[in-house]
C-alpha cells in the first residue's frame, strides 16, 4: 500500500486496516518502552490511533488514509482545531485537498508510513514544543488579561478610596473592595485606637462586618489589643496572617479563633486572611479580616458541606492584591481620620467662637445656635420642595455644613462692637443713670439744707408756727417734685415707646438747673442724657444703632481672614449678607434680591423669627409664634424677605424642636 493509493474506507474491520493496526501497535509498544523526550503516557483511543499525553497536551498519531477516509474519527480526538491542546502527526501523505484542513486541525508533521525512531522522536518533540509554546502564550495572555483586570480594579478602588472622606463609609468601601478582589464570602474591619506609646492602652474598635451568606445584627464594640486574637496579633506585630482552616490551627499557635459567632449563626469559618492597615509612618491603624475565599463568587455558604466543598485557601495572588489594597486603604483611612480631626477642631473653633460671642453678649445667648438650627432646617425644607421657585435646589452635605457655620457665625462681628453698646439693655448706660440719681440726691440734699437753714433763721427771729409749717410743706413739695422727676427719668430709661407727655417732661428737665457747690449753675439733665432718654423705640441712639449694625461689616471682615478652603469658601459672604433686604434697603451694602445669596435670604428669615420669639431678651417678652409669623408676612409685603421662603418656613415649622426643647 502506498501513500498515494486512494482509500475510501479504513475502518478497523476493513482488511486494508489490518496492517496499520499491527504497525501502530508496534509503534505504541516502542513508545512505551522508550518514552519520548520529556516523557508522556501512550494510549490507544482507537485501533488506528496512537495518542501520546503529557500534562494537558496530547499528540495524535494516525495514518493519513484515516484522515482522508474518515476524519470523524480524528476530529473528536483533536478537540476542535488550532485552538485545542492537541497536535496531529500523519503517517503517509494526505490527499492534497485535505491538507489545508489537516493544518487547520493542528497538523504538526507528515512522516513516512514507517518512520524511524529518530523521525518519530523529532516529530513528537516538535509537536509537544509547539503545544507548550501555545500553552505558555495562552497563559501569558490570560495572566496579562487578569493583570489588566486587576490593575483596572485597583485603580478604580484607589479612586473610590481617595474620594471618600467619611470614615464609616470608607471602612465599608475598603471591606467591600477587598472581598471583591479576593472572592471572600465575608469579612470584618477594626480600627486601632488609644495611646500608641502604651500598648496596654490600645484598643481594637470593631467597626463593621459583611457576609454574603448569612444575615445577623452587628454592633460596634472595643476590646484591648491582645496577641491571643488574630486581629490583635496582627495589630501588635504588623504582619499578615493567612490561615487555611481556623478550626485546625496547631495548639502551639499564639493566637486562637473564637467559634462562638459560627455556633450562634450557623456559619463555618474556614480560610482567613488577616492584614494590617498602616499609616504613612508604618503605624497600624486598622485590621482587615477576610473570611472564606470561594470558588465562585456568587455561591452562598449555607452549611458545613458548602464550606468544605467551595471554600479555598487564600492564595499568594490574593495576598498580594490585599497587600496592595491595604497600603492604599491605610493611607486613605489615615487621611480620613486626619480630615475628621481637622473637621472636629474646626467645628470646635466655630462653636467656641459662638460661645465667646454669647459670653460677651449674654442678652442674646443661644441666638446663634438657634438661627443655625432654623436655617439648616429651612434649607432642608427648601430641598424637599417640589414646586415653586426653589423646586430644583439641591444641597450637598458640605453645603449644609457651610450654611450651619455661616449661621453660627453670623454675629461674629459683635466682637468688634464696644461691649457697653453691645449689652446696652436700656437707654442710659448704668453709670449714666447712677450719675443722674446722685445728681437728684444732691439737689434733694441741697434743697433740704437750704430750707432747714431758712427754718433755723425763722426760729431765731421768733417766726410763727404757720410760717414754720409753710417751710415744711415747701420742703415736702420740692422733695415730691424731685422724686416724680426721677421717676419720669427711670420710666423713660426703659426701652419702650414713650408717651408723648413724658418726652415733654424730659425736655423740661433738661432746661431746669441746679447750683453746684462751687456756685456754677448746671442743667438737671445734660443734652446727651435728654437725647438718650428721648429715644422713641428701643434703647439705642442712632449712632449706637449704627455701631451695632456695623457688626455685619466686622463679621465679613473677620471671617474673610479665615482660610475656609474651597468647601466653605462662601461662609463670610453668606454671613455678611444676612441683614440685606430684597428691595435694597438693607445693610451694609444695600444689595438687591438677585445679589443676595439664597443662604443669606434663608438666614434672614430665621434671624428675624428668633429675635421675635426668643425668651432670653431682658428688654422684651417672647412673642407668640403666630404673631411672629404675621410679622414675617409684613416683612414680605415691605419687600424685605422672600415670600416663598417664608411660606416654606411656615409650613416646615423648623422651630418646633426649639420651642418644645429649650424655649
Amino acid at each position: 500500500m502506498t501513500s498515494a493509493e486512494p482509500l475510501d474506507d479504513l475502518s478497523p474491520l476493513s482488511a486494508r486496516a489490518a496492517p496499520w493496526i499491527d504497525r501502530l501497535s508496534a509503534l505504541a509498544r516502542r513508545l512505551e518502552q522508550t518514552p519520548p523526550r520529556g516523557g508522556g503516557t501512550v494510549t490507544r483511543p482507537h485501533p488506528l490511533v496512537v495518542m501520546v499525553h503529557r500534562g494537558g497536551m496530547r499528540v495524535v498519531i494516525a495514518p493519513a488514509q484515516l484522515w482522508n477516509a474518515n476524519e470523524g474519527v480524528l476530529t473528536p480526538l483533536l478537540g476542535g482545531g488550532v485552538t485545542s491542546d492537541s497536535k496531529l502527526v500523519l503517517l503517509g501523505r494526505p490527499r492534497e485537498p485535505d491538507l489545508q484542513r489537516a493544518l487547520n486541525f493542528g497538523l504538526s508533521a507528515v512522516l513516512s508510513e514507517e518512520p524511524s525512531p529518530q523521525e518519530l522522536e523529532v516529530a513528537l518533540f516538535q509537536a509537544m514544543e509547539a503545544l507548550e509554546l501555545r500553552a505558555r502564550s495562552e497563559s501569558r495572555g490570560k495572566w496579562l488579561n487578569r493583570y489588566r483586570y486587576e490593575l483596572g480594579e485597583l485603580i478604580e478602588i484607589a479612586r473610590a478610596l481617595t474620594t471618600e472622606r467619611e470614615i464609616d463609609k470608607l471602612l465599608g468601601l475598603i471591606l467591600e473592595k477587598a472581598r471583591f478582589i479576593t472572592g471572600a464570602d465575608a469579612g470584618s474591619i477594626y480600627t486601632v485606637e488609644g495611646d500608641d506609646a502604651d500598648p496596654l492602652r490600645r484598643f481594637l474598635h470593631f467597626k463593621l462586618s459583611q457576609n454574603d451568606s448569612v444575615s445577623f445584627d452587628s454592633r460596634e464594640f472595643t476590646v484591648p489589643v491582645s496577641p491571643r486574637s488574630m486581629a490583635g496579633y496582627v495589630a501588635l506585630h504588623n504582619q499578615t496572617l493567612n490561615i487555611d482552616d481556623v478550626y485546625e490551627m496547631p495548639s502551639s499557635s499564639p493566637f486562637g479563633f473564637d467559634r462562638s459567632f459560627d455556633d450562634k449563626v450557623g456559619y463555618r469559618t474556614k480560610s482567613m486572611l488577616v492584614t494590617p492597615l498602616t499609616s504613612s509612618k508604618g503605624e497600624v491603624i486598622g485590621v482587615l479580616q477576610l473570611i472564606n475565599r470561594k470558588r465562585e463568587p456568587q455561591l452562598k455558604l449555607l452549611g458545613l458541606s458548602d464550606a468544605e466543598s467551595h471554600v479555598l485557601a487564600f492564595d499568594e495572588r490574593s495576598r498580594e492584591l490585599v497587600s496592595t489594597l491595604a497600603a492604599q486603604a491605610g493611607i486613605a483611612l489615615e487621611n480620613a481620620v486626619l480630615y475628621e480631626e481637622i473637621r472636629t477642631i474646626f467645628d470646635g473653633f466655630v462653636r467656641a467662637s459662638v460661645d465667646a460671642i454669647d459670653a460677651r453678649d449674654p442678652t442674646t445667648s443661644g441666638h446663634s445656635h438657634r438661627v443655625a438650627e432654623l436655617t439648616v432646617g429651612l434649607a432642608q425644607a427648601v430641598e424637599r420642595s417640589s414646586t415653586g421657585a426653589f423646586a430644583g435646589v439641591r444641597w450637598k452635605r458640605e453645603d449644609l455644613r457651610e450654611i450651619e457655620y455661616a449661621s453660627l457665625l453670623h454675629d461674629f462681628g459683635k466682637i468688634g462692637v464696644r461691649e457697653a453698646v453691645l449689652v446696652k439693655a436700656k437707654k442710659l448706660y448704668p453709670h449714666e443713670l447712677e450719675l443722674i440719681r446722685q445728681r437728684f440726691e444732691f439737689v434733694m440734699r441741697t434743697t433740704e439744707a437750704e430750707l432747714l437753714a431758712k427754718k433755723l433763721r425763722a426760729l431765731e427771729r421768733g417766726a410763727s408756727s404757720a410760717e414754720l409749717v409753710a417751710l415744711d410743706a415747701e420742703l415736702a413739695e420740692r422733695r415730691a417734685v424731685l422724686q416724680a422727676s426721677l421717676g419720669v427719668v427711670e420710666e423713660a430709661n426703659e426701652p419702650t415707646v414713650l408717651a408723648a407727655g413724658n418726652f415733654k417732661r424730659i425736655e423740661e428737665l433738661g432746661r431746669e438747673t441746679y447750683c453746684r457747690l462751687d456756685g456754677c449753675e448746671m442743667p438737671l439733665l445734660s443734652s446727651e442724657e435728654v437725647r438718650s432718654l428721648s429715644v422713641n423705640r428701643g434703647s439705642l441712639r442712632a449712632e449706637e444703632y449704627d455701631e451695632i449694625r456695623s457688626h455685619v461689616v466686622h463679621t465679613f471682615r473677620f471671617l474673610s481672614k479665615i482660610p475656609w478652603g474651597n468647601t466653605f469658601s462662601r461662609v463670610a459672604q453668606i454671613a455678611g449678607a444676612h441683614h440685606e433686604r430684597l428691595n435694597g434697603t438693607g445693610y451694609p451694602n444695600r444689595l438687591r434680591a438677585e445679589e443676595i445669596p439664597l443662604q443669606s435670604k434663608m438666614m434672614s428669615v430665621s434671624d428675624i423669627f428668633d429675635a421675635l420669639t426668643a425668651s432670653d431678651r431682658p428688654y422684651k417678652r417672647a412673642m407668640p409664634v403666630e404673631k411672629a409669623l404675621d410679622i414675617l408676612g409684613f416683612e414680605v409685603k415691605d419687600g424685605h424677605l422672600d415670600g416663598e421662603l417664608v411660606r416654606i418656613f411656615t409650613e416646615a415649622r423648623p422651630w418646633a424642636s426649639l420651642i418644645t426643647g429649650s424655649r
